[in-house]
């Protein structure tokens, strides 16, 4: 700025106003960045890696994702705003233990004495005694076990992972692994999705 064609008595107001210039951008309030996971509404579910079990994995994630109400599942890739893309693992495999316990006790005693005389004849004595305790106990145990697991991330249109988990499970006693799994991967999401949305709510300036 040119200040060299300015009269006098004209430049205290203008340093008046150059400075206040910096203390009223001070006073705007910097909003949050609104997380990514925030604006997703749409979902497509890529077909999982791994196993041999991975479609049903895939079904069964699909099946958690519409029931949560998080998200529209849709088939057409292209129609959604992310793609939920990962690897599964499902194992069943046997469990066999063989134990052996044994507790056994044993105690003996005796006493035993003799005499013989012309004039009193013959006395003797004999005392003995056994304590004996024996006790074995096995058992053996062979038992199906059913793990399965599953990494997954929830990828965004540019190609940025927004939100990844890991879940695994031994199953449950009314589900399979394979269901436990899905439900922890959606539990987590939801959770991670409804802190997310209550991140963007504090980040939207009031209208």
């Amino acid at each position: 700025m040119k200040l060299a064609g300015l009269k006098p008595f004209l430049l205290p107001a203008l340093c008046c106003v150059t400075l206040l210039i910096p203390n009223r951008a001070e006073g705007i309030e910097r909003l949050p960045p609104v997380p990514p996971l925030s604006r997703v509404k749409r979902v497509y579910v890529e077909g999982m890696g791994g196993g041999k079990n991975s479609d049903q994995m895939r079904d069964m994630i699909i099946a958690a994702v519409q029931n949560s109400g998080l998200f529209v599942v849709t088939e057409a890739r292209e129609g959604a705003d992310a793609t939920l893309r990962g690897s599964s693992d499902d194992k069943i495999y046997r469990e066999v233990h063989n134990s052996g316990e044994s507790i056994g006790l044993h105690a003996n005693s005796g006493l035993g004495s003799s005499s013989s005389s012309a004039r009193n004849g013959t006395t003797s004595s004999r005392q003995n005694g056994g304590i004996a305790i024996t006790d074995n106990e096995t058992s053996h145990v062979d038992e199906q076990r059913h793990e399965a697991s599953a990494s997954v991330r929830l990828v965004d249109e540019e190609g940025d992972v927004i939100w990844s988990t890991t879940q695994e499970s031994g199953g449950g006693k009314f589900r399979g692994a394979m269901a436990d799994v899905a439900d922890k991967i959606v539990h987590q999401l939801s959770t991670d999705v409804h802190k997310a949305r209550t991140e963007a709510s504090r980040a939207t300036p009031p209208r």
